[in-house]
């Protein structure tokens, strides 16, 4: 079942204030044909070490709940095309 992306981006755009509420955002980098939506935190989202629960534990129950077709959130390595990236990517615990 394709996601409907306009649906997607309002439902985030409700869920958006809670995260500015403790200083961090989020960046909607796409979903895929598999209805796995990408996200990157940013401002202290980014570094909070509660950033992996804010994606599962609240973003993905929110928006499998009220947008079909999503089947997961996750997130967008906030080092990028850094040459880091996939050491990092290596050794992450998830």
């Amino acid at each position: 079942m394709a996601v409907n992306e306009e649906l997607l981006k309002r439902v985030l755009e409700e869920i958006r204030p809670n995260l500015q509420a403790d200083g961090g955002d989020m960046e909607y980098h796409g979903v895929d044909d598999e209805g796995v939506v990408s996200l990157e935190l940013t401002g202290h989202c980014a570094g909070c070490p509660m950033s992996q629960l804010t994606l599962s534990m609240g973003i993905e129950r929110i928006l499998k709940e009220h947008v079909p077709g999503v089947t997961r959130v996750v997130a967008v390595n906030e080092l990028g095309d850094n040459p880091m990236g996939d050491l990092y990517d290596e050794y992450t615990p998830f």
